[in-house]
């Protein structure tokens, strides 16, 4: 079993009160701390990679991106999964080779580029021909945009689901989804399903969104800023 079935298997029959939760590493130490904690795989967060490098949000080159997702593989012994936006212009064929080069076993794929959603046929078929392209050694995990681009109706979200699942996606990432509409996407999505929580505990803990609903809990850049937070607070403190 590669490192990729091992990945796919840990999305498989799970309790819904037992989500798999995936912290967001940003380099190779908050990899190592992650692992070192007994997380049985990671999801590197986009965001908190374009923060480490001194970038904003979907400002980070693609040869930085993957250079820093090698690092983070290289460090650590279990699967890494790595958020790859929108695919950087790059030909499916491309994108595969560069995310198994740097040895990554899954990513998220983005379906909204510069705040517009894409057309999801369009979108299904990219994802198709990456899903050709990587055969079984990568999890894709599509994200849907609706939500987060102010499309309110979940059916619109369920609708590019289910074409993102004929496609081949491997588990659904609505972003930005409403707990409240959590367990009508459940009905409604086939496959595993990727819910965002929060570390400031302003949210449902990953307990509850997996009994609402979620397969797999992450925290997007949650980690890194709250790192970042606590550096600041300790510098401030060495401040004379």
């Amino acid at each position: 079993m590669n490192q990729a079935d091992v990945f796919r298997a840990l999305h498989r029959r799970r309790d819904p009160a037992d989500p798999l939760v995936l912290p967001g590493p940003w380099d190779a130490a908050s990899a190592r701390a992650c692992a070192d904690a007994g997380f049985p795989a990671l999801a590197i967060p986009s965001a908190g990679v374009a923060a480490s490098l001194g970038y904003e949000d979907g400002q980070t080159p693609a040869d930085e991106m993957f250079a820093a997702v090698a690092r983070i593989v290289r460090a650590v012994d279990v699967p890494v999964s790595a958020d790859v936006e929108g695919g950087y212009g790059l030909a499916p064929k491309e994108l595969v080779e560069r995310l198994l080069e740097a040895g990554a076993v899954g990513c998220n794929l983005e379906d909204s580029a510069d705040g517009v959603l894409k057309d999801p046929r369009e979108h299904a078929e990219w994802l198709a021909e990456v899903r050709y392209a990587a055969g079984g050694e990568l999890f894709v995990n599509a994200r849907v945009d609706t939500f987060l681009r102010g499309e309110k109706d979940p059916g619109r979200a369920i609708e590019r689901a289910a074409s993102y699942v004929a496609a081949g996606a491997d588990c659904v990432y609505p972003i930005a989804a409403p707990v409240k509409v959590l367990p009508l996407l459940r009905s409604g999505i086939q496959g595993p399903l990727n819910v965002f929580a929060r570390l400031d505990g302003a949210g449902p803990s990953p307990t509850e969104l997996g009994e609402l609903g979620a397969t797999r809990v992450t925290f997007g850049p949650g980690l890194q800023r709250r790192a970042a937070a606590a550096v600041g607070e300790i510098a401030a403190g060495l401040v004379r």
